[in-house]
């Protein structure tokens, strides 16, 4: 870790007034509560999927020219939704949940630009915990080192890669996690949470009053609040009303469940773009059959481009192309018949057979992680049925063999995902996550 990051995340430790305690939110998906089909849902998230990969990626490209996208890799677009509520006294805040990037913000009165939100926007003249951050502080030097004076006051510009951006001051503030509604967990509260105070903002606010950065830097929620970890639990995808928990702290720990076991595998940390969670794939099984993929297919190169990210806003697993041809070829073997889109990177549907309306059986996909650790697929983490088109889809989708590839978050439903920036971990267990 860098002298001045190292610096930073001890002072953003020692800025929080509660100790590292526990904490407890709710992810919702961005399409909940609009009424769409699973045709609608899925056309919809493969459509974000190749945003966020063709604006977010090293190298993405779904052609056959390299891409030179290069490693700016801050994603804007985003699937869940965290609901927190941010000052004294607290007021909504729903902030799209970002495992890409680090900087917190919310929209700020007095706003210069501002999209439209349906909660009051945050006024931090308001709030008694609200603090501006100074120019000359360690934590705004992580973020803005430019023209500061001692007595400035921080500014800050975060710009993503579809083109959204927010800017405005960097301050401190208490979030709250949870609800004190009857039956459900107590609120939690964190003070001195260094965040952006957003009055100039621009990009797609999916119905979210700000982002929540979760990645790995020493300005993410996660190093923020001292717990060094946290978890979520996707539900199902096709069930938008289904609210799916994020957990820091020990709440965040992975409990076996049934026969299934907690596996882990390290994190691997690129150069270039630090703050997202990699891991090292190193081979692929569709049942019994290990396929003829190279163990450095998936390996992450010098130039940030290569290995696999671990992400909750992209939707269907992303694989280098020579990976995607051998998994796709696999599963139209097991289907008996080619792709209707076979020479295309996108996603791949195979024709159903007349009055058939639903996935016939398919063996276990597994991932074969570094360190042992073993991710079983089934069926219906992989593969779904296009209701107006009569087809099976294979929810994987490929990329040029420069770019990176990514572990969507379709295919992990029902697999608690845990993330340890401390020791550099990251384990998963399959979960019914509608239970947890």
């Amino acid at each position: 870790m860098a002298p001045l990051q190292a610096l930073s995340l001890l002072l953003l430790a020692s800025l929080a007034s509660s100790a590292a305690s526990d904490y407890r939110s709710t992810l919702t998906h961005i399409d909940s509560k609009l009424g769409f089909t699973k045709a609608q849902l899925m056309r919809r998230a493969v459509h974000r999927s190749r945003l966020r990969a063709a604006t977010t990626l090293p190298g993405y490209s779904t052609t056959s020219s390299r891409s030179n996208t290069g490693p700016r890799l801050r994603s804007g677009q985003a699937e869940y939704l965290m609901e927190l509520a941010i000052g004294t006294p607290p007021v909504p805040f729903v902030a799209l949940a970002d495992t890409g990037s680090d900087l917190t913000w919310t929209q700020c009165q007095p706003c210069k630009l501002c999209f439209p939100q349906d909660t009051p926007v945050y006024d931090p003249t308001t709030s008694s915990s609200f603090s501006p951050v100074p120019c000359s502080s360690a934590t705004c030097l992580s973020i803005w080192s430019r023209n500061c004076t001692p007595t400035a006051l921080c500014r800050y510009r975060y710009a993503y890669g579809d083109g959204a951006y927010s800017a405005g001051g960097l301050g401190t503030e208490t979030l709250t996690f949870g609800s004190s509604a009857p039956g459900e967990a107590p609120a939690a509260s964190a003070g001195g949470v260094a965040f952006g105070c957003g009055t100039d903002n621009g990009g797609d606010s999916y119905n979210s009053t700000g982002t929540v950065g979760l990645g790995r830097g020493s300005l993410s929620l996660v190093a923020q609040l001292g717990v060094g970890k946290f978890s979520y639990c996707l539900t199902d995808f096709f069930n938008t009303s289904l609210g799916s928990p994020v957990l820091f702290g020990s709440l965040a720990e992975l409990v076996p469940s049934g026969a299934a076991a907690v596996q882990s595998t390290p994190l691997v940390q690129s150069p270039q773009i630090p703050s997202r969670y990699y891991v090292s794939l190193e081979g692929i099984s569709l049942g019994d059959t290990r396929l003829p993929i190279p163990n450095q297919t998936f390996a992450l190169r010098a130039d940030g481009t290569g290995g696999m990210i671990v992400d909750s806003g992209t939707i269907f697993t992303i694989l280098v192309e020579s990976a995607f041809r051998v998994v796709a070829n696999h599963v139209a073997e097991v289907l008996g018949q080619p792709a209707v889109n076979a020479t295309s990177l996108d996603n791949p549907c195979f024709p159903a057979p007349a009055g058939e309306r639903q996935l016939p059986a398919m063996p276990d996909m597994v991932l074969h992680f570094a360190g042992g650790a073993d991710m079983t697929l089934h069926r219906d983490n992989y593969m779904s049925f296009d209701e107006e088109d009569s087809s099976f889809c294979l929810n994987i989708a490929g990329a040029t063999s420069t770019s990176t590839s990514v572990l969507g978050n379709f295919q992990q439903q029902n697999i608690q995902m845990l993330f340890d920036i401390t020791v550099g971990q990251m384990s998963f267990v399959p979960t019914d996550c509608s239970k947890l």
